[in-house]
């Protein structure tokens, strides 16, 4: 399904609001973003109430009836990640594009049966990792492409964060294998999961070790750590938790036979080559971009980057078989840590 004709902008519903859900509801009433809130849905009744008073759209009980309003053409889906299969499915099967929010769910057999949906339907599936929208992460990928670094032999990638213990005890999905999916590394460490495989290429096998360190009442990890073998032959090193109090910065090196280029919050802070250091330079954001913060900025690029595919002007940087793969990812670093012994991602089903 199309959106109305050429210059329309296009009818959006989301799906959820919580925090994440409520951010896109926000950004959907910005009149920068050429697109239209047209209705909301969430299991709680009273908050469809609010968010649909509060904007002025209707408040859907149910998700069909969302599904069904007029003018509508996408849904934002930002509900826990284990009720992303139905919901994403009954909106592929709708006819409608989906932004679905991270990870595209929580087993890969799943993730696989909403690939099969999508290709069916024929409408845009993506899913929300909007770091790859970061300035230096964008000239890094150029880089590698260009093999600015050469050969490229290994990389490191540290998330370090600290969630507290009310923050798992805010919500009863939350530390569950069932909703979550997992903990530091399925909820908070696949952004740089997706980022490492966008920039690096497929892996071949993990191993890994995870720990529950620092929290009580969850089902899931709070550090894991990683070391992987990629199709390449480059090895990786990650390190994911939420059990980190005073966090250092989010980190990643990437090392090659040329050269080498280390990001801290994404923020390049070495690039050097066998010519030496080099600068690099970005753009100061000005007007309207300069206004939001970083992680706002890159989702918003996001957006505009999933409206720009609805139009049919070019296919969304994260696409759904790539989300897919990151899970795969995840999985198989799940698998290693109950077993002990290292596992391959699971390849993609050619039925999907």
């Amino acid at each position: 399904m199309g959106t109305r004709g050429p210059g329309a902008e296009p009818g959006i519903g989301v799906v959820g609001l919580g925090i994440i859900g409520s951010q896109h509801v926000e950004r959907l009433a910005d009149p920068a973003i050429p697109a239209r809130l047209v209705g909301v849905h969430d299991a709680d009744g009273a908050v469809t109430a609010d968010f649909a008073r509060a904007h002025g759209v209707p408040g859907c009980t149910e998700l069909q009836e969302l599904l069904g309003q007029d003018g509508l053409d996408a849904v934002i889906i930002a509900v826990p990640s284990g009720l992303h299969r139905d919901l994403t499915i009954a909106a592929l099967d709708a006819g409608k594009h989906v932004l679905l929010e991270k990870p595209i769910e929580v087993k890969v057999a799943a993730a696989d049966e909403i690939l099969r949906a999508s290709r069916a339907a024929g409408t845009v599936l993506s899913v929300a990792s909007q770091r790859r929208f970061a300035d230096a992460n964008g000239f890094i990928k150029r880089l590698l492409e260009s093999g600015g670094l050469g050969r490229v032999t290994s990389a490191t990638v540290e998330v370090p964060l600290w969630r507290t213990q009310a923050y798992y005890d805010s919500a009863g999905w939350r530390g569950t294998w069932a909703m979550d999916g997992g903990g530091a590394l399925m909820n908070q460490g696949v952004h740089l999961v997706d980022l490492a495989l966008w920039l690096l290429g497929d892996v071949e096998e993990v191993y890994a070790h995870t720990g529950r360190l620092a929290h009580e009442r969850i089902k899931v990890e709070d550090t894991v750590t990683i070391t992987a073998r990629l199709a390449s032959g480059a090895l990786l090193t990650f390190l994911a938790t939420t059990a980190a109090n005073a966090p250092p910065p989010i980190r990643m090196a990437i090392m090659g036979d040329r050269g080498s280029v280390v990001t801290l919050d994404e923020q390049i802070t070495h690039f050097a080559t066998i010519d030496g250091p080099q600068d690099v330079e970005f753009a100061p954001r000005v007007g309207e971009e300069a206004r939001h913060s970083e992680v706002e900025h890159q989702q918003r690029l996001q957006l505009l980057d999933f409206l720009s595919a609805l139009r049919g002007e070019k296919p969304p940087l994260v696409t759904a078989e790539q989300a897919r793969n990151a899970l795969a990812f995840i999985e198989a670093v799940y698998e290693s840590g109950r077993t002990g012994r290292p596992v391959r991602p699971a390849p993609v089903d050619p039925s999907a």
